[in-house]
């Protein structure tokens, strides 16, 4: 995580539609306060927009709602209507605010973040240079190695250790399904989310859960259907897709 202490909020957010409409929304003004909330927590993630406790164990809504200060049942209808407006998608707890790249400014976001790493490396280097020094005559062969000796030897533990990485991605073939496989499935299990949406968004993100590379995509519907039950569309005759139409009919091509 990078030290990022700000984040770029437009200051025609108010005017645009969509923020409009959850205004316009029992305890609206509530609802756009934890959108902000969500914005900042994506801001201190620094991860194009993804937020999670840390990157192998995302948040659940009791801790979310903790960390926001909101009462869960709210959140639980500020997220739903989130979603239902395209504002964020949510896959195996994970939350990612759409179109986060297209007013942020994550080039910078990313400068700090790898001047953050090159900041930490410094330090340890110097921290291991001064356990040395204080050992003096006790440091071992290996301990006085020339420090430009030392960094190759390391690069090549390093080397070593990537290779050793790629090796086992080798072992892990994951082939991503194409729409109609997605939807064939969804009409065997008798799944309810929308196909086209599935596929959509694992294929912005690289076929990745959280930070890892997908294996098994079945398994992730079983999560999105897990997610629809949560959080259904209000009213049971009405399909989901046809609620995600309804939306898209209301607001047009807008992003926010």
């Amino acid at each position: 995580m990078a030290d990022i202490i700000w984040i770029r909020i437009q200051t025609d957010m108010f005017d645009n539609r969509k923020i409009k409409i959850i205004q316009d929304m029992p305890k609206g003004d509530s609802m756009i306060v934890i959108w902000l909330k969500l914005l900042c927590l994506a801001g201190q993630t620094n991860d194009m927009g993804a937020i999670y406790l840390t990157p192998d164990i995302p948040y659940t809504e009791k801790t979310l709602a903790t960390v926001i200060h909101r009462p869960i049942g709210l959140l639980r209808s500020a997220l739903d209507t989130f979603q239902k407006l395209g504002m964020i998608t949510i896959s195996d707890g994970y939350i990612y605010i759409n179109s986060w790249e297209r007013y942020q400014n994550v080039e910078g976001m990313e400068k700090i973040r790898a001047q953050t790493r090159e900041r930490v490396a410094r330090y340890r280097e110097n921290q291991k240079l001064k356990e040395q020094s204080l050992d003096g005559e006790s440091c071992n062969v290996t301990e006085t190695l020339p420090v430009t000796l030392r960094n190759a030897t390391e690069k090549i533990r390093e080397d070593k250790d990537k290779d050793k990485d790629k090796d086992k991605d080798k072992r892990y073939i994951f082939n991503p399904p194409n729409e109609t496989e997605v939807q064939a499935y969804i009409i065997e299990k008798g799944y309810h989310f929308s196909a086209e949406d599935f596929v959509a968004f694992y294929t912005s993100n690289g076929w990745r859960v959280g930070k890892n590379p997908m294996k098994d995509w079945k398994a992730a519907c079983r999560t999105w259907e897990s997610t629809w039950k949560r959080n259904p569309p209000s009213g049971k005759t009405i399909p989901w897709t046809e609620v995600a139409r309804d939306v898209e009919d209301l607001l047009g091509e807008e992003k926010l």
